[in-house]
């Protein structure tokens, strides 16, 4: 039996710089982890099955799931003849635009790598998860990196300034793809140099003055609920809200234990998922 955490990520920046060939979108992208995380157990079949156990309704057990579909892959890659049994303990929100699917696919690489005695490098696991979703390759390093390309490109990057993290959900569900249909790509100035200056700095003021996220207004005009999340989370003292991925999650950032209570009691009046982690990084 082998064990594997699957942390959930935030976007200090999301830059989109223009509509490749290929269709994806190029973009620069900081992004860095949270302590709000799906846990994962692994454990050899004697045939060749994969078989996904998991006490949330709402995530599929079978080739849907992406952590299926990364064992499926890593079985392939590296000739592995047994099964494997994965667990999976569901706390990361579904369609969140916190990755948590992306990160139960990593720990799948990685665990999937232990549990087998494979001892392949994270580089190529990362670069092997690219096959599967941009995200993914992000989410099996699971820390603070500058990622290029559609996001598979990563160039890790210091640890930031220690904050903590208010998340809020909003009972809609949003799609990566119809937000990226109606985004007009390049229109803003790209802030992910200047916030990695400042994460390399240390430099939390610098880190909270440069954030953004070029999705964020698109998915503001289909889910007006997430302006008001952003505005009730400034207003109720976060150093600075914003949306995570397509969203529909927003995030607030503050330093002290004090405010981080403040702003979780502020934002559990506002909707039913509120979270209050810390970053890691």
């Amino acid at each position: 039996m082998h064990y594997e955490t699957a942390p959930a990520k935030i976007n200090l920046t999301l830059d989109t710089l223009f509509k490749r060939d290929d269709n994806f979108h190029e973009v620069s992208m900081v992004m860095t982890t949270v302590d709000l995380n799906d846990q994962l157990s692994f454990e050899k079949r004697t045939d060749n099955k994969i078989m996904i156990e998991t006490e949330n309704q709402y995530l599929p057990n079978d080739r849907k799931n992406l952590a299926y579909q990364a064992a499926a892959l890593m079985m392939k890659t590296y000739r592995i003849k047994t099964g494997v049994n994965i667990v999976i303990e569901k706390n990361i929100p579904i369609a969140a635009g916190l990755a948590g699917g992306s990160s139960d696919a990593a720990a799948t690489f990685r665990g999937m790598n232990a549990l087998y005695g494979l001892g392949r490098p994270l580089e190529e696991l990362a670069d092997l998860s690219a096959e599967l979703g941009s995200d993914i390759p992000f989410c099996v390093f699971g820390r603070t990196a500058l990622c290029t390309g559609r996001g598979e490109k990563i160039e890790l990057l210091p640890k930031p300034a220690n904050a903590w993290v208010i998340l809020a959900k909003p009972s809609v569900g949003v799609s990566t793809k119809v937000i990226y249909s109606h985004l007009k790509p390049g229109r803003h100035e790209p802030a992910s140099g200047k916030v990695v200056e400042a994460a390399v700095e240390g430099d939390y003021k610098g880190v909270v003055n440069h954030m953004k996220n070029d999705l964020e207004e698109v998915t503001i005009e289909h889910y007006p609920e997430v302006k008001k999340l952003i505005d009730n989370m400034e207003a109720s003292g976060a150093d600075k809200a914003m949306m995570s991925g397509s969203g529909p999650t927003v995030f607030g950032l503050v330093q002290k234990e004090r405010q981080a209570i403040h702003l979780y009691n502020s934002m559990r009046g506002c909707c039913d998922e509120v979270y209050r982690v810390r970053l890691l990084g």
